[in-house]
Order: C-alpha cells, then sequence, then structure tokens
C-alpha cells in the first residue's frame, strides 16, 4: 500500500536507508533522524486526508507498506483532546513523530504483574512533543498514552512500525496504579 502524496518517492528512499541496520538501537536512532528531516522537509507534503478528524476517535490511516523491508508507515490524526489510554505495540519497535501540532506523551515503566494478570504501571516521564520532534519506542519499553492537549487544533504524528501493528494491548485503570490488560484490534480510517 502506497498512497501518492508529494515527495512520496524520497520519502520511502529516506526511510528504507534508515531501516537497513542490524540493530534495533541502531535502527530506531537512524528512523527517528530520518523522521525529523522528512518533517522539515518541503518536498515531502502528506495528503490532505491526515489533516481531517474524525469526531469521536483519533484517526489511523496507513500511508505505506515496504514489501521489501516489512516496516509500516501510519498517519494519525488527533482531533481536540483525542487520546489513547495507556497502551503497548504488540512487542514491535516504533518511531513516531509530530508532523504538525502538538501532542502530549505519557512514558509508562511497568513494576511488576500479578497472578491475574495485571499490571503496576508508574508514570516516568511526561513529554510535549511539537511539530519536529520525534521519538522511538524499542520493547520492553513500549508503554506509553498519548494525547492533543489543544482544545481547538488537530495535531498530526507518523508512525512507523517494524511492521502492521493489527493489534495491541490497552490497559484499564484499577485502582492504585493497576491496570487490566484487553486486546484490542486497530483498525485503518479511509485515506481517500
Amino acid at each position: 500500500m502506497t498512497l501518492d502524496f508529494a515527495g512520496s518517492e524520497k520519502f520511502v528512499a529516506a526511510i528504507d536507508a534508515a531501516v537497513d541496520r542490524d540493530c534495533d538501537r541502531a535502527l530506531t536512532d537512524a528512523l527517528r533522524n530520518t523522521l525529523c528531516k522528512l518533517i522539515r522537509d518541503k518536498d515531502v507534503c502528506l495528503p490532505d486526508c491526515v489533516y481531517q478528524a474524525c469526531p469521536d476517535h483519533y484517526a489511523r490511516r496507513e500511508l505505506y507498506t515496504s514489501a521489501r523491508h516489512g516496516y509500516n508507515v501510519v498517519a494519525m490524526t488527533w482531533g481536540p483532546g483525542q487520546g489513547t489510554s495507556i497502551h503497548d505495540h504488540d512487542g514491535l519497535w516504533c518511531v513516531e513523530g509530530v508532523w504538525d501540532g502538538q501532542l502530549e506523551i505519557v512514558q509508562y515503566d511497568m513494576r511488576e504483574r500479578n497472578t491475574e494478570g495485571c499490571y503496576h504501571f508508574i508514570p516516568v516521564a511526561t513529554l510535549q512533543a511539537g511539530t519536529g520532534s520525534a521519538g522511538s519506542l524499542i520493547p520492553p519499553h513500549e508503554y506509553h498514552s498519548i494525547r492533543n492537549p489543544s482544545e481547538d487544533a488537530v495535531a498530526v504524528s507518523l508512525h512507523i512500525y517494524k511492521r502492521a501493528m493489527t493489534c495491541c494491548s490497552v490497559f484499564t485503570a484499577m485502582g492504585q496504579d493497576w491496570y487490566r490488560p484487553t486486546v484490542k484490534s486497530l483498525a485503518l480510517d479511509n485515506a481517500a
């Protein structure tokens, strides 16, 4: 799957070069730096659809899947106040960059898992990420939440996953920093 947009060939070539690494740490470092450069590159313009928020949920629109490397690129559109619960990335590395607007990311450390399958999470960092910033997640350090803190502006982020992420664990608060996981299937929104 490839959406046609201005600079898409340059975009794919840059990501292909960054993911051609043997080690996840080196790969995500290179990909994070590449994504920051692509966000500032005036030759690369994401399709208009990624700036259209959905009224009842943040939108996930697939831009590209690499047949050669297997990685998957998804643009997410966050309406004012929209966000996620604490979630994981199903064991996949990911690089996330803010293409437009601002996002609040809270990172969590999983302290323990009890015999009932519940997780004890502690928030370890809250980041205000603006346009042009990017971060990476490498399991087991993948637990986080994302939210558009704006009351009136849409935010757009780009997520590059090791492969298509079709599900993840979402964690529901039970009290005293304990959370119960449920597996959530992830759908894609129309990219037209």
